[in-house]
């Protein structure tokens, strides 16, 4: 039996991908899905608007005047930010919170990695709302395996105290990691199978094969997300832990672009309240 399947034996424990998020995901490659259409889509659900509305209002976006509705928010940060938002909302909400585990601390990680994504995506030549999704999901792997070992994946947590370490903690607690876990749940929500497949191969990327590029990326964002979230410079430490990837990628003849193009930590994570609450 697959080391995965006992974070799945339960199917009612499950979280179930938000209607909404689903015709968010649809939207990526439809024509026909502009800024009104995507506000209409996002108004039907109040909850999910009362986040939008609390996040476009909040430092991060700082708007000129207040936003009072989803067609404003669309208007005044743009279509991409209020999608990547409502996909951020969606998704956190639909795990349950769990324990004493820290919320807070995971969920900005995953906004960094997926914010992170979206950058190298840009500089590799992927598809940015493909990237950008995949980086968020991208951790969530770890909240089912809490559910069923939360000693273990707190164990995994404690040990992990260096930058992108906590695969080889739970390999070696658990004999499988949360990137498997995460890419049995995108295939079971029916994420695209490249977005499937990428997950599965950041686990390591220059084994995966075929190689994929969109799990390169993933791996070498949630590097950059480890080291803002330790205070750490991220391209100083992807060149320290990932060279060769970065250089299969060519990534490390790209260092400047980077530099200019990289959003810091903690813009990439503020409003992380206004998405749990």
């Amino acid at each position: 039996m697959p080391t995965t399947d006992k974070f799945f034996s339960n199917p009612t424990a499950l979280p179930s991908m938000p209607e909404v998020a689903s015709r968010l995901l649809r939207s990526f490659n439809d024509d026909r899905m502009g800024m009104t259409e995507l506000a209409a889509l996002i108004s039907q659900d109040q909850g999910l608007s009362v986040k939008l509305l609390r996040m476009a209002n909040s430092a991060r976006y700082s708007p000129r005047h207040a936003i009072s509705t989803i067609k404003d928010a669309a208007a005044t940060i743009g279509m991409s930010a209020l999608r990547d938002l409502a996909l951020a909302a969606c998704v956190s909400g639909a795990f349950p919170n769990t324990g004493n585990f820290d919320r807070l601390r995971f969920w900005r990680q995953c906004l960094a990695t997926a914010g992170h994504a979206r950058m190298l995506a840009q500089a590799c030549d992927i598809d940015p709302d493909t990237a950008y999704l995949a980086g968020l999901v991208m951790r969530t792997g770890e909240l089912l395996m809490l559910m069923s070992e939360p000693e273990t994946v707190a164990l995994a947590e404690e040990r992990a105290s260096a930058p992108d370490s906590l695969l080889d903690h739970e390999m070696a607690l658990m004999q499988c990691t949360h990137l498997e876990v995460t890419a049995e749940l995108a295939r079971r929500w029916h994420f695209p199978d490249e977005l499937v497949k990428g997950l599965a191969a950041a686990a390591n990327p220059m084994e995966a094969k075929p190689f994929s590029q969109l799990g390169a990326v993933l791996r070498l964002a949630s590097v950059m997300s480890d080291a803002g979230e330790r205070g750490l410079a991220p391209l100083t430490t992807l060149m320290d832990l990932q060279p060769e990837l970065m250089h299969h990628m060519h990534l490390d003849l790209d260092i400047e672009w980077l530099v200019a193009h990289m959003a810091d930590y903690d813009t990439l994570t503020s409003g992380v309240d206004q998405l749990l609450h």
